[in-house]
């Protein structure tokens, strides 16, 4: 059996799947695996593409029928939400144009119910590539921006400001952390609990020997410095990759049920 496994490159995914990817997991398959950004996988895993797929949260209520949700390997925490980006500290978005990562993804989900609840309502919204969105709110041709990952830390050398932290929002709202990315398995092709097994099984060994990521990680991280991706790595990579929980799974719910009452996105059967 040869497993396909649809993830990122940023540094969360490489130091999480390192050790599935690489084989040093005893009893578990070969892998074939494929970088994407978080809006391809979305899309893929909608056509069924990969057997193991990171995706956001924001697209389960598409997914579901066909994949499981596993309780480990994703991104979630506290303090690590998206932000909207802007060249001037007093901008409002209402009938402005926003730059953002995906139409289904956390972040911009977050984004749709907190302007909802402020009534800043942009007049339009386009999907770009993540490297694309500072610089072009920098030079002006998008009034603002949704940013999420490394762009927590790199901003400010766009000369641009945070209109608002969405994961601040999201907590003081909620109590709850912030549900950005799930990893999912598909129905019928991959054994649940035996990924699941796979997956904790590589968190605890990139915990156990971060100097075995090393290279692989930095292979493919973007251009991003070392100290960066130690950032990225310490925020994202937290108690909630190895498991869940019921306070994640409370997220996960929370996220989608509000969700849902907005009519943003169709119902799901809560996880709890």
């Amino acid at each position: 059996m040869t497993l396909s496994l649809a993830v990122s490159p940023c540094p969360n995914d490489t130091f999480v799947f390192h050790a599935l990817v690489h084989g040093l997991i005893p009893g578990t398959p070969e892998v074939n695996l494929t970088f994407a950004d978080v809006d391809v996988t979305n899309t893929a895993a909608e056509r069924g593409e990969f057997d193991l797929v990171k995706v956001s949260y924001a697209a389960l209520p598409w997914l579901l029928d066909d994949y499981e949700l596993l309780p480990t390997g994703g991104a979630l925490g506290r303090g690590c939400g998206p932000l909207v980006l802007a060249r001037d500290e007093d901008r409002d978005l209402t009938g402005a144009t926003v730059a953002v990562p995906g139409d289904r993804t956390t972040a911009y989900l977050l984004f749709r119910l907190w302007a909802e609840q402020t009534g800043q309502r942009p007049g339009k919204i386009e999907v770009v590539p993540f490297h694309q969105i500072m610089p072009g709110v920098a030079d002006g041709t998008y009034d603002a921006g949704l940013v999420i990952h490394e762009a927590r830390f790199t901003y400010q050398r766009y000369q641009l400001v945070a209109l608002k932290d969405l994961g601040e929002w999201w907590e003081a709202d909620t109590g709850l952390p912030i549900p950005l990315g799930a990893i999912l398995a598909k129905k019928g092709v991959v054994d649940p609990a035996a990924a699941t097994e796979w997956i904790r099984n590589s968190v605890s060994m990139a915990w156990a020997n971060p100097a075995a990521s090393h290279d692989f990680i930095l292979a493919n991280a973007q251009e991003m410095e070392p100290d960066v991706v130690k950032q990225h790595i310490e925020l994202y990579v937290n108690e909630f990759t190895l498991e869940l929980g019921r306070d994640g799974l409370a997220a996960a719910d929370a996220l989608l049920q509000r969700s849902a009452a907005a009519g943003l996105t169709p119902a799901v059967k809560p996880f709890l």
